[in-house]
């Protein structure tokens, strides 16, 4: 296929391009800095780029026996995490697991012995709480208070801790070095004991590492002084970090309407293709765009789902949309695919690829029969 037009919207379309070249961002970074960084499935968990991405990362980090197991296809060590454990999900994360971290004391207590029984030589990590917010929305900050991740300084030093391979931390979202280094400061002010009888301290994801002005020389002097002073491993597990401009979601007006202002209908939806919309909230760009009545023709862009919140945002364009008309959303192949959901019935966006050479690949087109497997 050598034309996306032949590709029915909505659809999402990665840019292997791209993706290569966030790689090549990346693997500086592990090499300079003697740091491993690892996938977050969380947030890209598309098997047809794990042989792309495996190449140069170290492996993945999964939340779920389901993200585990599809972990495996990565063939790179597995790190697992989650806020609580069933006991019937024990054995299956520890028979995959190279890593597993706990989120509590009480689940650390309850299940140390039986991971190792399972597989004794997989690693085990706690969470920490460094108490150290550098995330304004509260939705995304693991540092607000009452927060249910991670185990504070205060709850921490009542504890005897032995078994223990690791500590994981995970306190921001798209920040810059800056925000890590005052993490770190934290993490030595708060846990200075733990840091000495750790091997490997797990800063979770949030780091924009392939942001345009993200200070990479800053962050692998920090990350190899830490690594020397401790005597640890850094690892890093960013999601957006990796796939950051990867994708695009091209959509379709199929109406218009007027409300007191023009409003166009697509045929994708925030709700159930591009959550993050409404959950953090924010406004994603759309090619050739620009902000309300900054150009000629203004816009409300809509769902198609039912929900009366189903709203992308205002928008503006040199020409009149018409039905028909494609639309693309940029940096969309984060936090998207993975939080995809079938509400009303929709049908998933299909997912293609852009070749190195410009040509298009289509991946995947879902059916009637996905919907109706998925719904019972």
């Amino acid at each position: 296929m050598e034309n996306s037009r032949e590709i029915e919207t909505p659809y999402f379309l990665i840019s292997e391009k791209i993706l290569t070249e966030n790689l090549k961002k990346l693997d500086f970074i592990q090499k300079e800095s003697q740091a491993d960084i690892i996938l977050a499935l969380k947030a890209f968990s598309n098997p047809f780029f794990f042989p792309l991405i495996s190449k140069t990362l170290k492996g993945t980090t999964a939340s779920s026996v389901n993200e585990a197991r599809l972990a495996q296809e990565f063939n790179q060590s597995i790190h697992i995490y989650s806020p609580a454990y069933k006991q019937n999900e024990i054995k299956p994360l520890a028979e995959i697991g190279t890593h597993i971290t706990f989120n509590s004391l009480s689940q650390y207590l309850r299940y140390k012995q039986i991971v190792k029984s399972i597989n004794p030589q997989i690693q085990i990590g706690i969470r920490l709480n460094p108490e150290q917010s550098e995330v304004s929305y509260a939705l995304y900050d693991p540092c607000c208070p009452h927060s249910r991740l991670g185990i504070t300084q205060k709850e921490l030093e009542r504890s005897q801790l032995d078994e223990l391979d690791g500590a994981h931390v995970h306190n921001l979202c798209g920040k810059n070095v800056h925000s890590l280094q005052r993490t770190l400061e934290s993490i030595e002010a708060k846990f200075p004991w733990l840091l000495s009888q750790i091997k490997w301290l797990n800063l979770g994801g949030g780091h924009g590492l392939t942001y345009p002005h993200y200070e990479h020389l800053t962050l692998i002097k920090t990350l190899k002084d830490f690594q020397k002073k401790h005597q640890v491993k850094i690892i890093l597990e960013p999601g957006e970090g990796i796939v950051y401009n990867c994708g695009v979601l091209v959509s379709s007006v199929i109406d218009i309407v007027h409300n007191e202002m023009d409003i166009a209908i697509l045929d994708t939806s925030a709700s159930a293709h591009m959550p993050d919309i409404l959950e953090m909230p924010y406004r994603p760009h759309v090619e050739g765009s620009g902000k309300v009545h900054e150009k000629k023709h203004s816009y409300r862009l809509g769902g198609v789902t039912c929900l009366a919140g189903d709203i992308m945002g205002d928008y503006s364009f040199d020409s009149p949309l018409k039905i028909g008309d494609q639309l693309t959303f940029t940096d969309m192949a984060h936090y998207t695919m993975v939080k995809n959901t079938w509400f009303n019935g929709l049908m998933l966006p299909s997912i293609a690829k852009e070749r190195l050479d410009g040509s298009i690949q289509l991946l995947k087109q879902y059916s009637y029969a996905d919907y109706r497997h998925i719904i019972g």
